[in-house]
């Protein structure tokens, strides 16, 4: 679901977090992908030209699996090596969240299949976005895919999202790329977003730099983990009013959540809020602080040339795609893979410190008492 109003409280209070740039400004690194969200894309973007889902002769969706054919190779192109992680069993608290979703998707199936004869195209494609989900069969599919590709999977415990983090964090990879801003509450040293967008919506790449955001709010890793729970995240609802100003408000003033809800429940008339009964803010709390992840060091990620044959037998015979798109395909991705990552110049030099941080005006003092040595001598 991600957290409501965080990119934009973010590009207030700590604007040097962000950058924009180009795919192939990310040429040298390895990325950790959340699988999921990026076949939810896929599934939703992928589409013909009258709006409907890519389906082969035997009507199986096949949107998830050109997207991600298509997209990886884009990447490997430009010299970046990907790890799509999957997600594994939801906590207990999302469950919640989990059937509201299947509310809304019962919701929107009945608005469509109320204007289906009388709606027009645009009508019907709103609500039928709306229906998509990612099945288990969809992601055992990309799993396959990926593995006949050469690119390493890596299957989470838990949430995909944090697993990505804990591969940046671990130093497996540069970055956690997730849609969904809670990310951040995992700590990644960088999240990027709309990686896995196709170049045909010409949207930038986002990179977020975890450190210069709480920075930025001037908040501790708690607190801001806090302050994205009182925006509203996939673990408990929210308390109702509250918005981004004044959740970042309300952390400002009080510190934590604990005292946020001791203060809203102990001042009634001061406040037109109400905290949810039994609100399992606590609980949300520690599955940010302790996520069930496989510790970094206890993954190995290999990139291995492509199995061909196999993806002419699985895409092409199994699954209806054109040979030669797909023979063309794994040559792009064997020539990538094969070129494997060239050093970054960032990774050549020390990095220098703008003036006015403690190190520069250290060097600074030392830099003018050797001059003045020199003069004196």
């Amino acid at each position: 679901m991600g957290v409501k109003g965080l990119n934009q409280l973010i590009k207030e209070h700590s604007p040097s977090a962000y950058k924009e740039f180009q795919l192939k400004n990310l040429f040298g690194r390895k990325v950790a992908i959340d699988a999921s969200m990026c076949l939810y894309q896929f599934l939703i973007a992928v589409r013909q030209s009258d709006g409907q889902q890519l389906t082969n002769e035997d009507g199986e969706t096949t949107s998830h699996l050109s997207g991600l054919f298509y997209r990886t190779i884009r990447l490997v192109e430009n010299n970046i090596k990907p790890v799509y992680v999957f997600d594994g069993k939801p906590p207990v608290l999302k469950g919640g969240e989990l059937e509201k979703r299947l509310q809304r998707r019962e919701e929107a199936q009945k608005q469509m299949d109320s204007i289906k004869d009388e709606g027009t195209v645009a009508e019907v494609m709103k609500f039928e976005k709306r229906l998509v989900r990612v099945s288990r069969q969809q992601n055992d599919e990309a799993r396959k895919l990926l593995e006949l590709m050469g690119i390493p999977i890596v299957n989470a415990p838990c949430e995909a999202e944090a697993q990505c983090a804990e591969l940046a964090r671990g130093g497996k990879v540069f970055a956690a790329a997730s849609e969904d801003m809670d990310t951040l509450c995992y700590e990644p040293p960088y999240l990027l977003r709309h990686l896995t967008f196709a170049e045909a919506r010409k949207m930038p790449i986002d990179q977020i730099t975890y450190s210069e955001a709480i920075a930025g709010l001037d908040m501790t890793k708690e607190q801001f983990i806090d302050l994205c729970i009182l925006l509203g995240c996939d673990y408990c609802e929210t308390i109702k009013g509250v918005g981004p100003v004044t959740a970042f408000k309300l952390i400002k003033e009080h510190g934590s959540l604990d005292k946020i809800v001791e203060y809203i429940n102990s001042n009634p008339e001061k406040t037109k809020f109400k905290v949810p009964e039994n609100w399992p803010y606590d609980e949300a709390r520690q599955l940010f602080l302790k996520p069930e992840v496989t510790e970094a060091s206890e993954v190995t990620l290999k990139w291995k040339e492509p199995d061909v044959e196999g993806l002419i037998q699985y895409m092409v015979k199994e699954k209806g795609f054109s040979e030669e798109r797909i023979r063309s395909g794994a040559e792009k991705l064997k020539k990538g893979l094969k070129a494997g990552v060239q050093g970054r110049l960032d990774g050549f030099f020390s990095v220098v410190k703008p003036a006015g941080t403690p190190d520069s005006k250290k060097r600074k003092t030392e830099t003018s008492s050797k001059n003045n040595k020199k003069k004196r001598r």
